[in-house]
């Protein structure tokens, strides 16, 4: 039976857990949406990538002597391994924490391609790390336990001890949705009149999540070839460098990279390669809704921020805007045929197709025949 999300709160705050951060996870939502209802802001930080997370996390207990908790996707803990072991580890400054980890592309259960290495070596890595563990899953009736073990392993041996949870740990947290502006367009609808407005030589690569799924059932219903779209299917926030290698890499065909907020800010120094390279052929597309949709739809911090200025301040990148079809439809001709670099932000309203499905083809396949493409 999944545990509640309330009873496994309530079981961190009885040892002194008040501080969270991290970015949010598929398999961890219930718990960061029960925490929402929980922890005052100021306790509860959603920051751009893990490692700044473990970072924060350490400030907080340099601060105040109290056990922080920091949780993420598996997928993630390679932006954490740096602060973990030159900033926390026993060996250097002995910063204890609890690390929540979502165990996604566990072997054995169903899971999508690009978690299933990291998924394989998982217990291999923490234990290369030197990090101890507990795992825990819905059948679990000894969660309390666990979190004791680990609780005390951090606090006692002032070190970075890890929760890590299977898929379907948690049962549903019930939570009132957030309405949200229903002028702007939904991503699909974007991303329609992009790829109608693109040439049929123009390179696409597309961040991961619900964009890449999206894009790729466009193609579908449009009975077009996928050798057009380099999908980013893992490896979130380096969608913008990869297209960055491939427009320095042919500089004679347009590269267009199909970005999200949540992907951007997580590796916003990207943006520094691009205002120092200035190539010409680069399109760069922010398709924004303010909140981490793919994993339970928490806000990012690009609710507070105006991402087209931080671009902008650069120097390099001439920018446009839409929120609407008709301003995007406008937009997007001269986006694409000004001198670049460019950057077009376009804001939408989070949700998608409740079938929405999810490429079918391996991302191997997917490679070969986009390096096919860019050969023509």
């Amino acid at each position: 039976m999944a545990i509640k999300p309330t009873d496994f709160y309530d079981q961190l705050a009885s040892h002194g857990v008040e501080f969270f951060t991290g970015v949010p996870d598929s398999l961890l939502k219930e718990f960061c949406l029960c925490i929402d209802d929980f922890i005052p802001k100021d306790k509860h930080i959603i920051t751009a990538n893990e490692g700044n997370a473990v970072a924060l996390a350490a400030g907080y207990y340099l601060a105040q002597k109290s056990l922080p908790l920091v949780y993420m996707q598996n997928s993630g803990l390679g932006n954490a391994v740096n602060p973990l072991l030159s900033l926390c580890d026993p060996d250097v400054y002995s910063i204890p924490m609890l690390l929540m980890i979502g165990w996604r592309g566990e072997p054995g259960v169903k899971d999508e391609p690009q978690h299933a290495k990291q998924g394989k070596v998982q217990l291999k890595l923490l234990e290369s790390m030197d990090i101890p563990y507990e795992i825990i899953s819905k059948d679990d009736d000894q969660f309390e336990m666990k979190i004791l073990s680990a609780v005390e392993t951090a606090k006692n041996e002032n070190r970075p001890a890890v929760l890590l949870i299977k898929k379907g740990t948690f049962e549903k947290y019930s939570k009132e949705i957030q309405k949200f502006d229903d002028q702007r367009m939904k991503r699909e609808e974007a991303l329609e009149i992009i790829l109608k407005n693109l040439d049929d030589n123009a390179i696409v690569v597309s961040t991961t999540g619900k964009t890449s799924r999206e894009i790729f059932e466009i193609r579908e219903k449009r009975g077009q070839s996928h050798e057009q779209d380099f999908l980013t299917v893992g490896s979130m926030g380096h969608c913008s460098s990869i297209a960055l290698g491939i427009a320095l890499a042919k500089p004679h065909r347009q590269v267009v990279c199909i970005d999200g907020d949540g992907a951007m800010l997580m590796h916003l120094g990207s943006l520094t390669s691009i205002a120092s390279l200035k190539p010409k052929n680069f399109r760069h597309i922010l398709v924004n809704n303010e909140v981490h949709e793919s994993v339970g739809g928490q806000e990012t911090a690009a609710k507070n921020l105006d991402l087209s200025a931080i671009v902008e301040a650069m120097g390099s990148s001439k920018t446009f805007k839409a929120k609407t079809p008709t301003e995007l439809k406008a937009n997007i001709t001269d986006f694409m045929e000004c001198v670049g670099p460019s950057f077009l932000e376009v804001k939408i309203r989070p949700g998608s197709r409740e079938d929405l499905g999810r490429p079918t083809i391996k991302p191997v396949y997917n490679k070969e025949n986009f390096m096919g493409f860019l050969e023509k």
